[in-house]
């Protein structure tokens, strides 16, 4: 009987021994994850994620455990650059002129026209080839003459190829026409129709890159003092001009020639 009463005793002191809750150590535990998750929340709330490499190192976690996810799709957008405002117009080189210059000066030579044309160059973008008045037309009339239609086609094959608009330009010198029906001024706008109208009825060149002008015995090459320089300043000009891409288009004339 003593002995169950002494076994009774000894479990209630042990039962007494063990306290109740959690052991201490736990809540210290406790307080130092929390402390290291609030600082690595604060640590990832201060950085900045690289979108791209958080995809791919989940994407690198998920096949590490066997689970495949298609990558997921980053939406970027392309920098858009500022361009440069376009210029109102495009500079013509004298370097790009000389060539044209060559290669006209060549294709005369080459073609055996060095007698009757004669090449000149105007300025930085423009080029003249200049023909006798003798060689077109009989004196003071402003048809054309049969023999000079070849010569004609073949200033045509040079030009058509060429980026440069034409402008044919009369010229006479300051004697008086013989003939009532023109004057120096209107035989030089009526020479210069003529060889325009004759381009354009044989379809050599097209006409919304030629035009007409006559000036009569106003712009002579060389002083009107002898019959030599008279013979000079009695010419057709065929102005050869550089096309620029900033040229606006022309449009063809209905006006019939």
């Amino acid at each position: 009987m003593a002995e169950e009463d002494l076994q009774q005793d000894e479990g209630k002191k042990k039962k007494e021994e063990c306290p109740a809750g959690a052991p201490a150590w736990m809540t210290t535990y406790s307080d130092l994850v929390t402390l290291l998750l609030t600082f690595f929340v604060l640590l990832l709330s201060m950085s900045t994620m690289n979108e791209v490499r958080f995809n791919a190192a989940a994407q690198s976690m998920q096949d590490a455990f066997g689970r495949f996810v298609s990558p997921s799709r980053v939406k970027f957008t392309l920098p858009v650059l500022p361009t440069t405002p376009p210029t109102p117009y495009i500079p013509i080189h004298q370097q790009s002129t000389q060539k044209l210059y060559n290669k006209i000066q060549t294709k005369i030579k080459s073609l055996r026209l060095s007698k009757d044309i004669k090449l000149i160059k105007k300025d930085e973008t423009s080029v003249i080839l200049r023909i006798g008045d003798s060689i077109l037309f009989q004196p003071g009339s402003a048809r054309l003459e049969p023999e000079s239609y070849p010569m004609l086609r073949s200033v045509a094959d040079i030009i058509r190829p060429l980026p440069m608009d034409l402008r044919i330009e009369g010229h006479t010198d300051n004697t008086p026409v013989a003939q009532n029906r023109y004057g120096n001024w209107n035989l030089s706008v009526a020479r210069a129709v003529s060889v325009l109208r004759y381009y354009t009825r044989s379809d050599m060149l097209s006409l919304d890159r030629m035009s007409a002008v006559g000036y009569g015995a106003d712009r002579p090459t060389v002083p009107n003092t002898s019959k030599e320089a008279r013979a000079k300043n009695r010419r057709v000009d065929f102005i050869l001009t550089v096309q620029t891409k900033t040229s606006k288009p022309k449009t063809k004339s209905s006006v019939p020639l």
